[in-house]
């Protein structure tokens, strides 16, 4: 895989070069086998971004989450232990948001 640019925290600097191979090294590396359920997660986030370019609030995610799987609130934390911020956002390629709400 050709080396893409993170910060020290490694958070793409730019979401734009975000792949789903890339995604899925991310994701070893945080211990996490991923499942359809959490490239859903990853293809929402990213959608979100591109149509509003901010990261999706996790609030929204969780909303989705139950909307489109019947998931409750906590399903996101399931999926992503180590937190939103911390895993799911990394995976999906988004910047480290400065301020964030979990909803």
């Amino acid at each position: 895989m050709s080396a893409i640019e993170t910060d020290i925290e490694g958070y793409l600097t730019d979401p734009g070069a975000w792949t789903e191979d890339w995604a899925r090294e991310i994701a070893r590396e945080q211990q996490i086998e991923m499942t359809e359920e959490h490239w859903d997660v990853l293809h929402f986030m990213r959608a979100y971004f591109e149509e509003r370019q901010v990261p999706p609030d996790a609030r929204f995610v969780m909303r989705h989450l139950s909307q489109t799987r019947g998931a409750d609130r906590n399903r996101l934390f399931e999926l992503f232990p180590h937190g939103y911020v911390g895993q799911a956002c990394k995976i999906a390629g988004m910047r480290k948001p400065r301020i964030w709400s979990t909803g």
